[in-house]
């Protein structure tokens, strides 16, 4: 049942939108528009044979329209599923037996099984290349005389990588409970390099837990043999513990971790770590996270490294979502003050770049591109020194770079991108289309004595009168002049809504109307209404999903205008 769904994609009808009522309408909402349809399309109303025949057909989709939503069981199957999850075999024999909120729960319950499904078949990579870079010539140079010394006067700033790591893991499901990872790594300091090689087996144990088994080896530390335990310990607490034993020409040098984490409210987390071994410690944080910004403030004391850091963060509410961040960390080491940005560059692409200024670390530019489960790091180090200039560039540098980035190559890139999937969504859809095209003709023509009744009505009591009406792409903006405007007369559909001199849609694409058709497949579409109340003249511009209710006085024209 669910792989059908699965391998085919859900239908465009709306069947709310064909009865125009809410996605909550009440039964008698539901009751009271189809029955108004009904007497527009019902066929013993058209004499004319074609009439009749296009009149049956409107007036079999109005019913079976009525006929799902006004079922519970079947209203909920469609908003899960659409029109095609009503087809599926197998919900005739639960449907009489579940709510709707049971219903949706088995979708769920049916998502996950898929989700595990795919996690079978897949490794899910995770990879990290981080390339170092010394910049410190550009800003700090030898002296004249020395250069001249060694040879190496006038020419240009020396710059080199002086390290580089790569990383790399995979995941393969053995079981819905059992997972192995294989990971490794390689990394080189100055010429001097070494890597290592993992395998970790991970088990869920039950709902509350996980238990881990590594195994590692490498050049550099020798074998590792380690444990890791994860446990929910209460609805808002949970632990975690990792023992390791490191086998090297020294010795066997053990380990442990632990931490505990306790949810102090619903976006707050407060957090205890414990470490014994080599660079024993204890650590407590606050985390923070909201929509809007996301707050760090932690406390370490240990050997050797003790300090307390505060980080925030924003995030901006906007398509590439945006984010500035700035931190604060000093201790024994020093004091190290960070400040940078990142935002979504493309759909799996996300661009940032920190500056960090320390002391005794000096001046650094970390640039850092994710890109699926792929990252990438470039720290580039500049000076040793709080050189202003230094500083200057490494902050005002990446952004100028991004904008030209941005406006040359980015933005045209997308662009083209999305004409051609627009493209080939016209091509996919034209049929469709063509078939939607001549039901709204239809439903137009059976409209027409309706209407003329309507308005002869709403003349007599200075009324509403749709005037003229359009729905589709507008180009108002006259740096796309070039571009054509795609939009349709819906005149005598809206007139044919209108009751009582008023006239009211409700949140839906206005494709799925009576009478309407989408003329510009996967655009912004909107819905412009001139019209006349009370002997005056009215005009207002709606988006294709945004609730309409006419007559309103701010839609009045001033007689200047």
């Amino acid at each position: 049942m669910a792989a059908a769904l699965e391998e085919d994609e859900i239908d465009n009808d709306d069947y709310y939108s064909l009865l125009n009522v809410r996605r909550e309408a009440t039964q008698d909402e539901l009751k009271a528009s189809y029955r108004r349809l009904c007497m527009l399309y019902h066929p013993d109303k058209h004499r004319d044979p074609e009439l009749k025949s296009q009149a049956e057909q409107l007036f079999n989709l109005v019913h079976q329209a009525y006929e799902v939503l006004s079922d519970p069981q079947s209203r909920a199957i469609y908003d899960i599923y659409g029109k095609r999850g009503l087809d599926v075999e197998g919900w005739e024999v639960v449907e009489r037996k579940r709510t709707p909120a049971e219903i949706r729960e088995e979708y769920e319950r049916l998502q996950r099984e898929r989700e595990e499904r795919r996690l079978q078949q897949r490794t899910n990579p995770k990879g990290t290349i981080s390339v170092g870079i010394d910049a410190t010539d550009l800003f700090d140079r030898y002296e004249e005389d020395y250069e001249e010394i060694s040879g190496g006067g006038g020419g240009l700033p020396h710059i080199e990588i002086n390290r580089m790591h790569i990383s790399q893991s995979i995941e393969a499901p053995l079981t819905t409970s059992d997972t192995a990872i294989l990971s490794g790594s390689l990394s080189t300091h100055n010429g001097n390099g070494g890597g290592n090689i993992n395998l970790a087996l991970r088990r869920v144990t039950s709902a509350k837990g996980w238990g881990e088994v590594e195994f590692g080896a490498g050049d550099t530390h020798g074998p590792l043999l380690g444990l890791k335990i994860f446990r929910n310990l209460t609805s808002r607490c949970f632990t975690t513990a990792h023992c390791g034993m490191q086998f090297s020409s020294r010795g066997i040098r053990p380990g442990l971790t632990t931490m505990l984490a306790r949810h102090l409210d619903k976006n707050t987390m407060g957090y205890l770590q414990w470490r014994w071994g080599t660079q024993s410690s204890m650590n407590t944080s606050i985390v923070r996270d909201t929509k809007s910004s996301h707050f760090t403030f932690a406390v370490q004391l240990g050997i050797p490294h003790t300090f307390i850091m505060m980080s925030y963060q924003h995030k901006f509410q906007d398509d590439d979502q945006t984010k500035i961040k700035g931190s604060v960390k000093s201790g024994f080491f020093g004091t190290v003050v960070e400040y940078g940005a990142e935002t979504k560059i493309s759909r799996h692409s996300i661009l940032g770049a920190t500056v960090s200024v320390g002391v005794p670390q000096g001046v650094s530019l970390k640039i850092k591109l994710n890109r699926a489960s792929q990252t990438y790091l470039f720290p580039i180090h500049l000076t040793d020194q709080l050189l202003p200039s230094a500083i200057f560039y490494a902050t005002v540098g990446p952004l100028v770079f991004y904008l030209a980035i941005q406006r040359l190559v980015i933005r045209p890139y997308l662009r083209a991108q999305q004409e051609q999937e627009l493209e080939k969504q016209r091509e996919s859809s034209a049929s469709d289309i063509a078939k939607k095209k001549q039901e709204a003709e239809a439903a137009v023509l059976l409209m027409q004595e309706s209407v003329r009744r309507i308005i002869e009505a709403e003349e007599s009591r200075m009324g509403l009168i749709i005037l003229n009406a359009w729905y589709g792409k507008f180009v108002t903006d006259n740096s796309r002049k070039h571009e054509r405007a795609r939009v349709i007369d819906v005149t005598v559909p809206l007139q044919c809504l209108v009751k009582d001199s008023k006239l009211v849609l409700t949140e839906a694409s206005k494709a799925g109307l009576p009478g309407f058709y989408d003329p510009c497949v996967a655009e912004e579409k909107s819905l412009k209404v001139l019209y006349q109340f009370r002997g005056v003249m009215h005009q207002v511009l709606c988006g294709d999903t945004e609730a309409l209710r006419i007559p309103k006085q701010s839609h009045r024209i001033d007689n200047d205008s």
